[in-house]
Protein backbone atom coordinates (compact mmCIF):
# COMPACT_ATOMS: atom_id res chain seq x y z
CA UNK A 1 0.00 0.00 0.00
CA UNK A 2 2.81 2.24 0.49
CA UNK A 3 4.82 1.77 -2.54
CA UNK A 4 1.62 2.70 -4.47
CA UNK A 5 1.09 5.88 -2.63
CA UNK A 6 4.69 6.96 -2.80
CA UNK A 7 4.11 5.86 -6.81
CA UNK A 8 1.65 8.66 -6.93
CA UNK A 9 2.94 11.27 -5.06
CA UNK A 10 5.82 10.53 -7.71
CA UNK A 11 3.16 11.23 -10.65
CA UNK A 12 2.11 13.99 -8.88
CA UNK A 13 4.93 15.98 -8.16
CA UNK A 14 5.94 15.41 -12.25
CA UNK A 15 2.56 16.68 -13.44
CA UNK A 16 3.01 19.77 -11.21
CA UNK A 17 6.52 20.89 -12.30
CA UNK A 18 5.82 20.07 -15.87
CA UNK A 19 6.51 23.87 -17.11
CA UNK A 20 3.24 25.20 -18.76
CA UNK A 21 5.18 27.46 -20.75
CA UNK A 22 6.35 24.95 -22.92
CA UNK A 23 4.30 23.36 -25.18
CA UNK A 24 4.90 19.86 -27.54
CA UNK A 25 2.59 19.64 -30.36
CA UNK A 26 2.87 16.43 -32.94
CA UNK A 27 1.59 16.18 -36.56
CA UNK A 28 1.59 13.17 -38.52
CA UNK A 29 1.01 11.46 -42.16
CA UNK A 30 -2.40 12.83 -42.40
CA UNK A 31 -2.31 16.26 -41.85
CA UNK A 32 -3.29 16.54 -37.95
CA UNK A 33 -1.98 18.17 -35.22
CA UNK A 34 -2.81 16.32 -31.70
CA UNK A 35 -4.39 18.75 -30.43
CA UNK A 36 -7.30 21.51 -31.39
CA UNK A 37 -6.35 23.71 -28.74
CA UNK A 38 -3.14 25.23 -26.71
CA UNK A 39 -3.36 27.46 -23.41
CA UNK A 40 -0.07 29.25 -21.64
CA UNK A 41 -0.92 31.03 -18.43
CA UNK A 42 -0.05 34.88 -18.56
CA UNK A 43 2.59 34.11 -16.52
CA UNK A 44 4.37 33.16 -19.34
CA UNK A 45 6.95 36.13 -20.12
CA UNK A 46 8.18 34.07 -23.43
CA UNK A 47 6.78 30.27 -24.45
CA UNK A 48 8.59 27.54 -26.27
CA UNK A 49 6.60 25.26 -28.62
CA UNK A 50 8.13 22.13 -30.28
CA UNK A 51 6.45 20.20 -32.86
CA UNK A 52 7.29 16.90 -33.31
CA UNK A 53 6.43 14.57 -36.57
CA UNK A 54 5.10 11.48 -35.98
CA UNK A 55 4.95 10.34 -39.44
CA UNK A 56 7.27 8.73 -41.49
CA UNK A 57 7.02 10.90 -44.98
CA UNK A 58 9.77 13.49 -45.81
CA UNK A 59 9.04 16.86 -45.30
CA UNK A 60 8.66 17.14 -49.03
CA UNK A 61 5.97 15.03 -49.67
CA UNK A 62 4.41 15.92 -46.09
CA UNK A 63 6.20 18.24 -44.10
CA UNK A 64 4.32 20.45 -41.46
CA UNK A 65 5.85 23.80 -39.35
CA UNK A 66 3.83 25.43 -36.76
CA UNK A 67 2.90 29.05 -36.94
CA UNK A 68 1.24 31.30 -34.58
CA UNK A 69 -0.96 34.38 -35.54
CA UNK A 70 -4.57 36.45 -34.82
CA UNK A 71 -6.94 34.56 -35.93
CA UNK A 72 -8.36 37.20 -38.54
CA UNK A 73 -5.10 37.32 -39.97
CA UNK A 74 -4.47 33.33 -40.63
CA UNK A 75 -6.23 33.41 -44.03
CA UNK A 76 -4.19 36.34 -45.67
CA UNK A 77 -0.90 33.98 -44.38
CA UNK A 78 -2.15 31.25 -45.55
CA UNK A 79 -2.27 33.00 -48.66
CA UNK A 80 0.88 34.77 -48.65
CA UNK A 81 2.51 31.29 -48.19
CA UNK A 82 1.41 30.01 -51.28
CA UNK A 83 2.50 33.11 -53.06
CA UNK A 84 6.23 32.50 -51.45
CA UNK A 85 5.89 28.95 -52.53
CA UNK A 86 8.30 25.92 -51.73
CA UNK A 87 11.66 27.94 -52.47
CA UNK A 88 11.10 30.03 -49.06
CA UNK A 89 9.69 27.06 -47.01
CA UNK A 90 5.84 28.40 -47.39
CA UNK A 91 6.67 31.40 -44.92
CA UNK A 92 6.41 34.67 -46.14
CA UNK A 93 9.35 36.51 -44.78
CA UNK A 94 9.42 39.37 -42.39
CA UNK A 95 5.30 39.15 -42.57
CA UNK A 96 5.11 41.18 -39.21
CA UNK A 97 1.01 39.35 -38.87
CA UNK A 98 2.69 36.31 -37.88
CA UNK A 99 3.87 35.87 -34.04
CA UNK A 100 5.79 32.58 -33.64
CA UNK A 101 6.53 29.75 -36.41
CA UNK A 102 8.90 26.96 -36.81
CA UNK A 103 11.00 25.00 -39.93
CA UNK A 104 8.93 22.86 -42.10
CA UNK A 105 9.55 19.35 -40.79
CA UNK A 106 9.15 15.97 -42.18
CA UNK A 107 8.48 12.44 -40.63
CA UNK A 108 10.93 11.43 -37.96
CA UNK A 109 12.13 15.37 -37.31
CA UNK A 110 11.18 18.14 -34.58
CA UNK A 111 11.46 21.74 -34.49
CA UNK A 112 11.38 24.10 -31.71
CA UNK A 113 10.62 27.72 -31.76
CA UNK A 114 10.72 29.85 -28.64
CA UNK A 115 8.39 33.63 -28.46
CA UNK A 116 7.59 36.39 -25.86
CA UNK A 117 4.48 36.39 -24.88
CA UNK A 118 5.03 40.34 -25.16
CA UNK A 119 2.57 40.66 -28.23
CA UNK A 120 -0.04 38.57 -26.96
CA UNK A 121 -3.21 40.46 -25.32
CA UNK A 122 -5.64 38.37 -23.27
CA UNK A 123 -8.66 37.72 -24.40
CA UNK A 124 -7.18 38.42 -28.47
CA UNK A 125 -8.11 35.76 -30.57
CA UNK A 126 -4.94 33.66 -31.76
CA UNK A 127 -4.60 30.39 -34.09
CA UNK A 128 -1.87 27.99 -34.68
CA UNK A 129 -1.53 26.13 -38.04
CA UNK A 130 0.31 24.89 -40.50
CA UNK A 131 1.21 27.00 -44.01
CA UNK A 132 1.91 23.86 -46.40
CA UNK A 133 -0.13 23.91 -49.22
CA UNK A 134 -3.68 22.64 -48.32
CA UNK A 135 -2.96 22.06 -44.67
CA UNK A 136 -3.93 25.06 -42.70
CA UNK A 137 -7.76 24.00 -43.15
CA UNK A 138 -7.22 20.75 -41.09
CA UNK A 139 -3.97 21.34 -39.53
CA UNK A 140 -5.48 24.30 -37.31
CA UNK A 141 -6.17 25.47 -33.94
CA UNK A 142 -6.78 27.82 -30.89
CA UNK A 143 -4.33 29.46 -29.33
CA UNK A 144 -5.54 30.96 -26.00
CA UNK A 145 -2.98 33.37 -23.51
CA UNK A 146 -4.11 33.88 -19.92
CA UNK A 147 -6.86 31.97 -20.59
CA UNK A 148 -7.43 29.93 -16.78
CA UNK A 149 -5.72 26.88 -15.68
CA UNK A 150 -6.50 24.86 -19.25
CA UNK A 151 -3.60 23.73 -20.66
CA UNK A 152 -4.26 21.66 -24.42
CA UNK A 153 -7.15 19.68 -25.33
CA UNK A 154 -6.39 16.91 -27.56
CA UNK A 155 -8.20 14.94 -30.06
Amino acid sequence: MLRWGGGLLLLAARVASADPCKILIESNDVMRFNMREMSVPATCSEVEVTLKHTGQLSAKAMGHDWVLAKDSDVSAIVNAALAVGAAHSYLPESDRRIIAATKIVGGGESTTVKFSTSALVRGNHYAFFCTSPGHASLMRGKFLFGEGDRIAKTD
